[in-house]
């Protein structure tokens, strides 16, 4: 599966058997925050230039919008990855918001040894792993190549179309001030898709800031999901991110592969759609 402890983490990592570990913390001040301590050899991840393309209206693919399958092979080559590597990811927020949109991408980009460090950088440092300072260390390149992602995604229009059927489920993983509309840190209007229900992707979490049981969390999402289809549910949050949070906890929890709305709210709010506020 592809939630990791620290401590199969360490016994992964002490094999020394081509394990790749990946810091992909997000925020302006990433870089300057991994420099100042991060799990011993692992290479920093830039969220805003290497696992999205950015364009210049978010209007467009919502703020963070996917990598082409060329852009995401670079990526992959420049940091030594290869099809064998086991690769293990990791952020400093609740969860691993960015680390989870990083194995996201991995896994659609067809590579299965991919894991999220639960807990995250706060439970490594906790859990006695070595931490280092300073830039990355230089890797050697590889080759790595996919044509196309894997995972099911889908668009505004698809999104639009589901809220109005009842065989379908949009998944709004925000925080439930935002989805209620009463404020919004980030995008331009506050609100949600109509017809969206909230499941805040912290509820995934247990008080430590790790993943609930795969047990658990099966319980949980049957709730929200009833009997329908996995391929009829939409995840979204602001700029599709967050998103891969839960759609990483529906995959532990053994329900497959839920669709990723890459342009979230961020998309959606600026295309003129209908906005929802409150609870409905």
């Amino acid at each position: 599966m592809g939630i990791l402890s620290v401590a199969d983490f360490q016994k992964l990592a002490s094999d020394g058997n081509n394990v790749i570990i990946l810091d992909a913390r997000g925020g302006a001040d990433a870089h300057e925050r991994f420099k100042a301590g991060h799990i011993k050899y692992a290479r920093y991840v830039d969220l805003e230039t290497e696992l999205s393309h950015k364009t210049d209206n978010a209007a467009n693919g919502g703020r963070h919008p996917l990598s082409s399958p060329t852009e995401f092979s670079q990526f992959l080559s420049e940091k030594g990855i290869t099809p064998s590597s086991k690769v293990v990811i990791y952020d400093d927020k609740n969860g691993g918001n960015a680390a989870a949109r990083l194995w996201w991408m991995l896994t659609s980009a067809g590579h299965q040894q991919t894991y999220v460090l639960d807990g995250g950088l706060q439970a490594a440092v906790a859990e006695g792993v070595e931490i280092e300072t300073g830039e990355e260390a230089t890797v050697g390149k590889s080759i790595y190549t996919f044509d196309s992602w894997l995972k099911p995604t889908v668009d505004i229009d698809d999104v639009a179309r589901a809220t109005a059927d009842d065989q379908f489920l949009v998944i709004d993983v925000r925080e439930n001030y935002r989805f209620r509309g009463e404020s919004e840190p980030i995008d331009l209007v506050a609100g949600h898709i109509p017809g969206a229900v909230n499941v805040p992707y912290l509820s995934n979490l247990d008080e430590h800031g790790k993943f609930l049981s795969a047990e658990v969390l099966r319980e949980k999402y049957s709730d929200v999901v009833g009997n329908r289809e996995v391929k009829n549910i939409f995840v979204h949050c602001g700029s599709g991110v967050t998103a891969c949070h839960t759609l990483l906890a529906l995959s532990e929890a053994g329900f497959g592969d839920a669709s990723l709305y890459v342009g979230s709210w961020s998309e959606w709010s600026r295309n003129d759609r209908p906005v929802g506020l409150g609870d409905k």
